[in-house]
């Protein structure tokens, strides 16, 4: 076992070989590579990465009030899984050439309707790291409850059909836990907007 928990692992990577076994909507490819254990032998290993692109997520949070807004849709991989709900979410999108902040500001406006501000980083995170090629940047942001709204949903000619759910974040805390909330990066934003709220 290595001291060492963080730094440039480059020189242990050594690649030989990439195909790609679709380029429909999102990329699969299979590469074969070199990798140098942690006792110094090399290993040839082969593994299968989802290139999806990378997104950006938002949670509209009303301070003032202690709301929260969040979305519901059908996700395909969830109701594959055995899941038969729509899935609770926060906005979240892919950056589709678009900085991080941009994305975030657009996906809230296009999914609930809402115009964010005060956008503040949780963090970049990957969320199945073992098979996903996606890094998604996560965000709070404020939002004014009272204000008139866009209209939200999303885009039809893209499958969206997207509702809007409005509630105190303790409300969407406690979902987490009866598993009414199963969504990573939801929970993550919802945590962390309790956190900050304790300080």
């Amino acid at each position: 076992m290595t001291d060492n928990i963080s730094g440039d692992i480059s020189g242990r990577v050594r690649p030989r070989d990439t195909i790609t076994l679709s380029d429909d909507y999102y990329i699969l490819r299979k590469t074969t590579f070199d990798f140098r254990r942690s006792d110094g032998q090399w290993q040839t290993q082969s593994r299968e990465s989802y290139d999806i692109g990378d997104a950006a997520a938002v949670l509209p949070y009303d301070a003032a009030r202690g709301l929260v807004l969040l979305i519901r849709q059908f996700r395909w991989p969830v109701f594959e899984w055995g899941l038969p709900e729509l899935l609770i979410e926060a906005p979240a999108g892919k950056l589709d050439g678009d900085d991080p902040v941009t994305c975030a500001r657009k996906e809230a406006m296009e999914e609930a309707g809402v115009a964010v501000s005060d956008l503040r980083l949780v963090n970049h995170c990957f969320m199945s790291a073992g098979a996903v090629k996606e890094r998604i940047s996560l965000f709070l942001a404020a939002y004014d409850s009272t204000a008139p709204r866009g209209k939200g949903g999303g885009h039809a000619h893209e499958g969206e059909d997207i509702e809007t759910l409005e509630m105190p974040l303790d409300a969407a805390l406690a979902m987490i836990a009866t598993g009414e909330i199963v969504d990573a990066k939801t929970i993550i934003l919802l945590q962390a907007a309790k956190l900050e709220t304790q300080k």
